[in-house]
């Protein structure tokens, strides 16, 4: 069994920035939390794997060229013929910058628990998740639920980032799933902006003493 300094899951997106300026050019790029957490380990020199599922179109052939050029292992990556690799598109308003998602069905939104690739998760000194993947369909949250049984099964660390999407899910609903995972978690990873609208708490020290009330072991409040 292969073993990885770090296991990331999750969903990559791919990018069409606008030009500035320019309403008919955009610039082609790379998203997704999980994916860039995942790049930017392997650039620190650690070894990392990523799971999650993309389609079998140009935007997947572009992601795994992506992670493969990056040192990111993609034995865990599951192609899907009938969904596509989700994406989003940026545009420039007077209010700033617009973000427009194309995300809907797919691919990475029909991850499944009965086909995570439990040798890689197995493999893990850290597994590496976020809120995201558990807010774009039921099945990707009962996914990330599953390979963190998995992962810490086997040892592994568990490493969770809040990312708080309010278009994704209710905030009820959401602060319900993040309070169930904060207590898997060995390092919880909150923005000051969503973890005082998880918590209703204001000050640091406050919400501090709310996530360790929540049973994460160790947290990395980002302000």
């Amino acid at each position: 069994m292969a073993r990885f300094d770090v296991v990331s899951l999750g969903e990559p997106l791919w990018e069409l920035s606008q030009v500035p300026g320019d309403e008919e050019r955009f610039l082609f790029g790379f998203g997704g939390d999980t994916s860039n957490a995942a790049i930017a380990a392997a650039r620190l020199g650690a070894r990392v794997a990523y799971v999650t599922r993309i389609g079998t179109d140009a935007f997947g052939d572009r992601f795994l060229a992506l992670w493969r050029a990056e040192g990111v292992d993609t034995s865990g990556v599951a192609r899907d013929a009938e969904a596509p690799t989700g994406g989003y598109l940026i545009s420039h308003g007077p209010d700033g910058h617009q973000f427009s998602y194309l995300r809907a069905g797919s691919a990475a939104s029909c991850m499944r628990a009965q086909d995570l690739p439990l040798d890689v998760l197995r493999g893990a000194r850290f597994f590496h998740c976020s809120a995201i993947s558990q807010a774009i369909s039921a099945s990707a949250c009962d996914a990330v639920f599953a390979a963190i049984e998995a992962a810490r099964a086997a040892g592994a660390k568990i490493a969770y980032d809040s990312n708080l999407r309010l278009k994704l899910w209710p905030l009820a609903r959401a602060r319900a799933v993040i309070e169930a995972t904060i207590a898997l978690a060995d390092d919880f990873l909150p923005s000051l902006e969503d973890a005082r609208a998880l918590s209703g708490c204001e000050a640091p020290e406050a919400i501090l003493d709310w996530a360790l009330d929540k049973g994460a072991k160790r947290v990395a409040l980002k302000l």
